[in-house]
């Protein structure tokens, strides 16, 4: 696939539907960068590391600056997302069901938000983009289920690898050092994490745009993903921004009420979690930064027994409903539009 020029999208932009799916996927990454971004961050602020101003502004340098490197030399991620379902050959149709699978995550991601539960966009994404296929009226044989399996291998693997990570290092009996060693491990380790973040968030709503360019033309090619320079730093500096917005609810939430680290077990669980999205970002599966980080801190929570577990449980709890209820939320709301079309 040939890369997309900036004047071919401006050409673009005259299809009013085309518009639409650029403004939402724009809003979706700003809200990616505003509720799930902070995840990153969330034991490098609770554990005192890091002010949250300090933490906000790295997180949004390191995510920049992921989603750039790995789109620019590896962006399997990206292509999954991609070919995860096959729009159909009717460009007002399938830009229609894009729009509703967009809309949704919005809507899941703002209700998120509100409770301070730090939800999975990247779920949401997936099973949004499932359902709004599925509702142009080629059911589940549209969906690509190879792209699935590696989606719950990654949620099985970033999730069960992040915890037992996190309870091995938790674990570990190291020299004891002073506080300052600390503060800038987790400073480092946190930095790692955004990036890690960035490189996973950022591929996924590259693949968004890209399908939708591919949509408005009438075509859904296969083959490798070609992606604009001038693209990949539109998306990253939107994420960036969603970041310095702030997620203060979450960082709260994951940070403080889950499980309480000092720097040390921060440091712990931000090196269990990166490692978590390391591999799976290599092996091209696209996870969450959520769950990964989460798992890791109540691994090395649960070593120390630190962890909340009432709190985890609810975080559990909405995690278990992304999928379906975003794949609904897909259906339902594509279903919708194309009544209107």
């Amino acid at each position: 696939m040939s890369a997309l020029s900036f004047s071919e999208f401006l050409a673009q932009l005259s299809d009013p539907g085309f518009r639409l799916v650029v403004l939402l996927t724009l809003g979706v990454i700003l809200v990616n960068g505003w509720t799930d971004a902070p995840n990153a961050i969330a034991t490098a602020v609770s554990s005192g590391a890091l002010s949250y101003r300090a933490a906000v502004a790295l997180a949004a340098g390191c995510n920049l600056l992921g989603a750039a490197v790995t789109a620019a030399f590896r962006p399997a991620v990206a292509q999954s997302i991609y070919g995860l379902a096959d729009f159909g050959p009717q460009p007002r149709a399938a830009l229609c069901a894009l729009c509703a699978a967009l809309l949704s995550i919005v809507l899941w991601s703002a209700a998120a938000w509100v409770f301070g539960i730090p939800t999975s966009e990247s779920h949401a994404l997936v099973a949004a983009l499932t359902g709004a296929a599925a509702a142009l009226g080629g059911g589940l044989s549209s969906v690509n289920w190879g792209v699935w399996a590696g989606v719950l291998w990654g949620l099985f693997l970033s999730v069960g690898l992040g915890f037992l990570l996190g309870q091995g290092l938790g674990g570990v009996k190291a020299r004891r050092r002073g506080r300052a060693f600390y503060r800038r491990a987790q400073t480092a380790a946190a930095a790692a994490m955004a990036f890690l973040h960035g490189a996973q968030d950022g591929q996924k709503f590259l693949g968004v745009f890209l399908l939708g360019t591919a949509l408005a033309q009438g075509r859904q090619e296969s083959g490798a993903l070609a992606v604009p320079l001038w693209l990949l730093v539109l998306c990253a500096l939107t994420m960036a921004l969603g970041t310095c917005l702030g997620g203060r609810r979450i960082i709260d939430r994951v940070g403080r009420d889950m499980v309480s680290l000092d720097p040390r077990q921060g440091c712990r669980a931000d090196v269990a979690g990166g490692a978590c999205l390391l591999l799976c970002t290599l092996l091209g599966l696209p996870v969450s930064t959520t769950h990964a980080k989460t798992a890791a801190m109540l691994g090395v929570g649960s070593a120390g027994g630190r962890a909340g577990w009432a709190t985890a449980r609810s975080i559990a709890l909405t995690w278990a409903l992304t999928f379906p209820g975003c794949a609904l939320l897909g259906f339902f709301s594509a279903k919708v539009l194309l009544f209107f079309l």
